[in-house]
């Protein structure tokens, strides 16, 4: 198997504010980008079949909650800031390694839980796993790419990161469709969901191979080499007026999304009518289209908003795209079936546009040595409010209505509040964006 690596030989600019003249390493980036998809998969593996598991382990929606969301949210909240520095400081592929066999792991155990105990762990050994492995992902993929063309790197990530989802559905709805019929897996004798889970648990072994491929790359624009926990925090501090607003706008759309991942199936079955196979194969349609278009259109315009003079202008696409998204989040209330996937749709693909564009300008404007710390401060927040805490309000937000009838009226009012936040959030981090940083070498 071939070892993928970026040109270590790649010159460094002798004029200040010029860029390293390096190439991108596509293959690699390719490589990578197949991992997050795994990942993305593993991720939401279980929404398909969640309302199945929650008939067969008599759960409440409160609980498909707290698996679905806190599961992970509390201990990525524990490890972000670590896994962080070990990002800035250690060697990157083998950090996504050892995450790659932690979802794994939580994949297969989610198969054999029989209590909400023990799909509660399950569910966080595989959330952990695969929401930790984003930062490290674009942290390396920044360093395989070059400045100029890193937003469209970043598509290939975003792609990943959406398709995977996406086919998380789709693969998950039909499988549970097919076990639910004459199809078996052999020597077994489980629950459709549960076989539907084995699966992408076996299949997500079978990929982890795929990461000894990748070799470390070289770091680049390193600004300060110092492996100083407290400098390093210090020196995001005084981005703060940036990093703020651009947290909680993205925040604020990981809230939407998550939650709409969580609960859009549940909605289409219980108020659109449809089986478990049509209304994932209709959101795993959504994200398909939105994880191909979302990241292609995020990409070109952030490098274009970054070759332009407009100040922030690498994010000015994510502003459009949060402006879109707020009316969108009135999804699941509408009950024509096409309108309601259509305008779903448009939630999706804002959601992927924004998250891309999030990834880019935070691989061009902090240094190397700050994206893993930077990251990490991101992933605790969004891992405890936009994953833990999203879903947990569109329950308490349906008791509050009345019950688990109003479950769509509830994810709809999370969805446009949480959509407007994100609107005045990436406005002003465009309002107080730094210059680019300046590329240098590490020696």
């Amino acid at each position: 198997m071939a070892i993928l690596t970026v040109d270590p030989t790649a010159p460094a600019s002798a004029a200040v504010g010029e860029q390293p003249l390096r190439k991108t390493a596509w293959r690699a980036v390719m490589m990578v980008s197949l991992i997050v998809l795994i990942a993305g998969i593993v991720r939401l593996a279980f929404s398909p079949v969640q309302e199945a598991a929650k008939l067969e382990l008599g759960l409440s929606d409160y609980q498909i909650s707290l698996i679905q969301g806190i599961a992970a949210a509390l201990p990525m909240a524990i490890i972000a800031i670590p896994l962080g520095w070990l990002t800035d400081h250690s060697k990157r592929s083998r950090l996504m390694l050892i995450l790659g066999l932690c979802w794994t792991v939580g994949m297969i155990c989610s198969t054999f839980a029989n209590d909400f105990a023990s799909l509660f762990v399950a569910r966080m050994l595989a959330g952990v796993g695969t929401m930790s492995l984003i930062p490290v992902a674009v942290s390396v993929l920044a360093d395989l790419s070059a400045p100029t063309q890193r937003g469209r790197a970043m598509l290939f990530l975003g792609m990943g990161n959406t398709l995977g989802p996406a086919l998380a559905f789709v693969l998950g709805g039909a499988l549970f469709t097919a076990f639910s019929g004459t199809l078996d897996l052999p020597g077994l004798t489980l629950s459709p969901w549960r076989e539907t889970s084995l699966v992408f648990g076996v299949v997500s072994a079978v990929a982890i191979l795929a990461q000894f491929a990748i070799r470390e790359p070289a770091r680049h624009e390193v600004e300060n080499a110092s492996a100083d926990l407290g400098v390093m925090l210090k020196a995001l501090g005084k981005r703060w007026k940036f990093l703020l607003p651009l947290f909680v706008g993205q925040i604020s759309v990981i809230m939407a999304d998550a939650a709409a991942g969580v609960w859009a199936v549940p909605v289409m079955q219980r108020d659109l009518g449809l089986t478990v196979g049509e209304a994932s194969g209709m959101l795993g349609g959504m994200l398909l289209l939105a994880g191909v278009l979302g990241p292609v259109i995020g990409g070109f315009v952030a490098d274009r908003g970054h070759k332009s003079s407009l100040r922030g202008g690498i994010l000015l696409g994510a502003v459009i795209a949060s402006a879109v998204g707020v009316p969108a989040a009135i999804f699941p209330i509408i009950t024509s079936v096409p309108t309601f996937a259509i305008v779903l749709f448009l939630l999706l693909a804002a959601g992927s546009i924004t998250g891309l564009i999030t990834a880019t300008a935070i691989a061009v404007l902090v240094p190397n040595e700050e994206r893993g710390v930077c990251l990490g401060a991101f992933m605790i927040l969004g891992a405890l409010i936009g994953l833990g805490v999203s879903p947990v309000l569109v329950t308490l937000g349906s008791q509050a209505l009345g019950g688990e009838a109003h479950l769509g009226l509830s994810l709809a009012i999370v969805g446009v509040v949480t959509g407007a936040i994100s609107l005045l959030g990436f406005m002003m981090a465009m309002r107080n964006a730094p210059a680019p940083v300046v590329a240098v070498e590490q020696p």
